[in-house]
């Protein structure tokens, strides 16, 4: 991409990653796809208001003395232009709220805003865990609810909340996420067992050849992956683990920024 003074490649941009639990963020090196700092995360407060939630982001920011620059946002919804569209796991006044738009004021900086499965998606179909798949992929991240992202011929659907397919008649989320098994204490077995009942779902409905796990249990996944049976498709740890949404997030203000580029006469 090219700097903001017309300059060579920048080395970085920021990555921000919205969650129902916590908000974490740190500059990105791009040409690596990983972290250029140790990421600093803040708490998600309680009630999760857009206000609240966007000075968090700032905060996050202000630790890197980020300012000015293009940044990358992920929210845990469905994000269309900028503005967000659903809220499962955060205040119900985020639905319809410009994200873009208000960060973009505080920040002082473009900001670019996307779904937090697909940031974490397109971070491990580049420099992760699907890199060079071609076939139908999805990502998953498991965390407070359930993410997803679903790429066919190394292309991303977007926004498909794949985590709020029926499950044993709720929600798969309320089922099989890593909150529930934390809240309830389900041992491994048990809850390998529900996420194995998840995956055959979506197999059945999209044979897709792999499935990357992600979220902050991907560093557990020697725990629960191989418990699960009887899947055609290829299951596998996410390699970014739970940096993909930062990485994904910074990918998406990069591509953002060199379109404006592109455009600018």
């Amino acid at each position: 991409m090219t700097d903001a003074n017309g300059g060579g490649r920048a080395a970085r941009v920021f990555g921000v990653d919205i969650g129902g639990s916590g908000i974490k963020g740190a500059p990105v090196d791009l040409d690596r796809g990983d972290l250029a700092e140790e990421r600093h995360k803040v708490l998600t407060p309680h009630p999760s208001t857009p206000e609240a939630v966007v000075d968090g982001v700032v905060e996050v920011a202000a630790h890197f003395g980020w300012s000015g620059r293009p940044v990358g946002v992920t929210f845990p919804g469905v994000v269309t232009d900028g503005t967000t569209r659903t809220a499962a796991n955060v205040d119900k006044s985020w639905i319809g709220t410009d994200l873009a738009g208000l960060l973009g004021e505080r920040l002082g900086a473009p900001v670019t805003v996307l779904n937090d499965a697909d940031a974490a998606g397109v971070a491990e179909m580049t420099f992760g865990a699907g890199r060079g798949r071609r076939g139908t992929v999805i990502v998953l991240t498991l965390g407070t609810g359930i993410g997803s992202a679903v790429f066919t011929g190394g292309r991303l659907v977007p926004n498909t909340e794949l985590g709020h397919l029926e499950l044993d008649g709720h929600e798969a989320e309320k089922r099989a996420s890593t909150k529930v098994r934390e809240d309830h204490d389900l041992s491994w077995p048990h809850w390998a067992h529900r996420v194995q009942k998840y995956l055959a779902h979506l197999e059945m409905l999209f044979s897709p050849e792999l499935f990357v796990i992600g979220g902050g249990v991907s560093r557990k996944a020697h725990k629960f992956l191989p418990l699960i049976e009887d899947i055609r498709a290829e299951i596998v740890p996410a390699q970014l683990q739970n940096n993909a949404g930062i990485v994904g997030a910074a990918m998406a203000a990069a591509a953002a920024a060199d379109g404006a580029v592109a455009a600018a006469p």
